[in-house]
């Protein structure tokens, strides 16, 4: 793919995701081809069908996830780097729920490699920070996913104030702690 195909299919997945959370996922081609600032057959010639581009924002989303997380996994308090990622992972559970729902409805898979990633590299956090007594030593994958699922669950109950945002994660965080 030459340089400038492959700058204009990651401004249109940059731009697709923004449009797509904040007008949904039935804002047509043509509106995301307007906001990127190219022709729709751009669209086309990246993503042939409207699927086949959210599917492609939902693996882009997910990837972004994942290099986040594992960039957590280099901090050296193991339970800074599992806070960082528990946090990343619930500021964007909505946007990821978005794309993951309306892909469901559209009858495509939506748990992909990434999906599976993104739980070992929260695991391998939660083991490290166990490990150094740093996060109770009673909480397992299972219980840190569904604080997760809670919490991200929380965080859109609270909306936009990011001073609420940050107590729920807060509260949730020193949960964990021994």
């Amino acid at each position: 793919m030459r340089a400038d195909a492959r700058r204009n299919r990651a401004r249109l997945l940059e731009v697709a995701e923004q449009v797509f959370l904040r007008h949904g996922t039935d804002t047509s081609t043509e509106e995301i081809a307007r906001a990127a600032g190219v022709g729709v057959g751009t669209v086309f010639r990246h993503f042939p069908t409207k699927v086949a581009l959210i599917e492609a924002v939902y693996h882009n989303l997910l990837a972004r996830l994942a290099t986040e997380a594992e960039a957590a996994s280099a901090e050296h308090e193991p339970s800074i780097g599992l806070f960082r990622a528990f946090t990343v992972m619930a500021e964007n559970a909505s946007a990821k729920g978005t794309f993951a729902d309306a892909l469901t409805a559209m009858n495509v898979e939506v748990v992909t490699s990434n999906s599976y990633a993104l739980r070992d590299t929260m695991g391998d956090l939660l083991t490290r920070a166990r490990d150094a007594g740093s996060v109770r030593a009673d909480i397992e994958l299972p219980d840190l996913l569904a604080l997760l699922i809670g919490t991200s669950r929380a965080l859109e109950q609270v909306g936009p104030d990011k001073a609420a945002r940050a107590r729920v994660l807060a509260v949730v965080l020193n949960g964990l702690k021994p």
